[in-house]
C-alpha cells in the first residue's frame, strides 16, 4: 500500500541515512556487538551527518524542524540494516525534547552547540534501584547549598542508557520532601555534568538484547550542581516528566513496528536462500502462510505508526492514542519476529543472523516507556472504564 506519511526532503534523508549506514555502521557493527557499546567517535559521526541537529532550534544551530518523521526514518533505516545507533537515541528522543520546552536562552547557547556536534551526548535518569516505575517514590536527593549557588546531589539510578558515554545527564532528584496531599510534588531536573566530583558510572549493565547500546547504574556522593544547570522550575519535575510520554511511546512503536517490517524482509530473503527436501523452504505452503499472515499484522502495525506519527506533528496524538499505538506495534512485532525466527529453523537461533539480534532486542519494547499493561490501564481509563 502507498504511504502519505512522508515527502521528497524525507525520502532523500533516507538514501543518505542508508548509504551512511551501509558506510559506517555495517561494517564496524560485530565489533560493537562484541565491545558493547557503540564508539564514542560514532557519535561524532552522526552529528557531522546532522541527525543530532534536526530538531534543534535554528537560533541554536540546528534546522529547526518540528517533525518527528526523520526520526522515524531513523528506525525504518537501522532495522532495516539490522545495525542500532548505540545510546544515541536517547540523546534526540528523550533528552530534547525537555531541553527545548524548559531550558533557558542561556542554557540553549551554552549546551546545544556541543548537543548538535555530538561532542555533548545528553541522557536521562529517572529510574532507582527498588523503584521501577514508580518515581514519585524516588531517593536521590538534591539539597540546595547554605549558600544558594549550588545543589548537593546524592543517590543511584539504574538501567540509564547512554550512561557510559554521556557528558550532561538529566538527573530526576527530590528538592523536597513529597506534600501531604501529592506524593509527587518535590522532584526537580538537574543537568549535571558527569565530570563532576562524586559523579560515578558504575557497572555497563549486561542486556540480553540491544547489545550496542551503553546502558549503566549512575552513583552520585555529595556531587554540587550548579543552579544555573536547574532545568524549568524547582520542584515540577514530576509534571515535566509526563509531556513526553506520549513522544516517547510514539518512538517505540514505530521503532517496534520498524522491526517487524525488517523482520519479514530478513526472512524472505533466508526461505528463498534457504534449500530442504530439495526445494526452498519459501516454497512450502506452510511459508507462504505464515508469512503471508505477517505481512498482513505488519500493514496494520504500519497504518497505527503511521497515523499516530501524523497526530503527533500536528501536535494533536494524546495519551491513549500514544499508548494504543505502544501496544498495538510492539505486540505486534514480538507476534511477527518470532514466527520469523521459526521459519529460520535453528539457525535462527544463532546471533550471526539479524533475525536472532532482532529476537532479542524486541522484547523490551513491552517494557520500557510504560509496560504493556501500563498501557492497557491508560486506555481503558480513556475509555471510561
Amino acid at each position: 500500500m502507498r504511504r502519505t506519511v512522508y515527502n521528497e526532503d524525507h525520502e532523500s534523508f533516507r538514501q543518505t541515512l542508508r548509504a551512511f549506514i551501509e558506510g559506517e555502521v555495517v561494517p564496524q557493527y560485530e565489533e560493537w556487538l562484541a565491545a558493547g557499546q557503540a564508539p564514542r567517535d560514532f557519535y561524532r559521526k552522526l552529528g557531522e551527518l546532522g541527525v543530532f541537529g534536526i530538531e534543534v532550534p535554528e537560533e541554536y544551530g540546528g534546522a529547526g524542524i518540528e517533525s518527528f518523521k526523520f526520526q522515524a526514518v531513523i528506525s525504518e533505516e537501522t532495522a532495516r540494516a539490522g545495525v542500532a545507533f548505540g545510546g544515541s537515541g536517547v540523546h534526540v528522543a528523550l533528552c530534547l525534547p525537555y531541553l527545548k520546552a524548559y531550558a533557558s536562552d542561556e542554557q540553549m547557547k551554552r549546551w546545544m552547540p556541543g548537543f548538535v556536534s555530538g561532542d555533548t551526548m545528553f541522557a536521562i535518569a529517572m529510574t532507582e534501584p527498588g523503584t521501577g516505575s514508580d518515581l514519585a517514590g524516588m531517593k536521590t536527593t538534591a539539597r540546595l547549598s547554605d549558600d544558594g549557588t549550588h545543589y548537593v546531589l546524592n543517590g543511584a539510578k539504574t538501567f540509564i542508557t547512554g550512561g557510559v558515554h554521556a557528558d550532561r545527564v538529566i538527573v530526576c532528584a527530590r528538592t523536597a520532601p513529597p506534600s501531604a496531599d501529592d506524593r509527587r510534588f518535590g522532584i526537580s531536573l538537574l543537568v549535571v555534568d558527569t565530570a563532576s566530583e562524586g559523579y560515578a558510572v558504575g557497572r555497563k549493565l549486561d542486556k540480553i538484547g540491544l547489545k550496542t547500546s551503553d546502558t549503566a547504574e549512575l552513583s552520585f556522593t555529595d556531587v554540587k550542581v550548579p543552579v544555573a544547570d536547574l532545568l524549568g522550575e524547582e520542584n515540577k519535575g514530576f509534571s515535566y516528566l509526563g509531556q513526553n510520554l506520549p513522544q516517547e511511546r510514539l518512538g517505540i512503536a514505530f521503532g517496534a513496528y520498524a522491526q517487524a517490517a525488517a523482520a519479514i524482509r530478513f526472512t524472505k530473503q533466508y526461505v528463498q536462500d534457504r534449500t530442504v527436501f530439495g526445494k526452498s523452504v519459501a516454497s512450502f505452503q506452510n511459508t507462504k502462510f505464515e508469512l503471508a499472515a505477517c505481512q498482513a499484522e505488519v500493514d496494520a502495525a504500519e497504518a497505527v505508526a503511521d497515523r499516530a506519527l501524523e497526530a503527533h506533528d500536528l501536535g494533536e496524538l494524546t495519551a491513549a492514542e500514544a499508548a494504543s499505538a505502544k501496544l498495538f506495534c510492539t505486540e505486534v512485532a514480538s507476534r511477527v519476529i518470532d514466527r520469523c525466527l521459526q521459519l529460520h529453523g535453528g539457525y535462527g537461533y544463532m546471533n550471526e543472523y539479524p533475525i536472532a539480534r532482532l529476537y532479542a532486542d524486541n522484547r523490551v519494547n513491552r517494557i520500557y516507556g510504560g509496560t504493556s499493561e501500563v498501557m492497557k490501564m491508560i486506555i481503558a481509563k480513556s475509555m471510561g472504564l
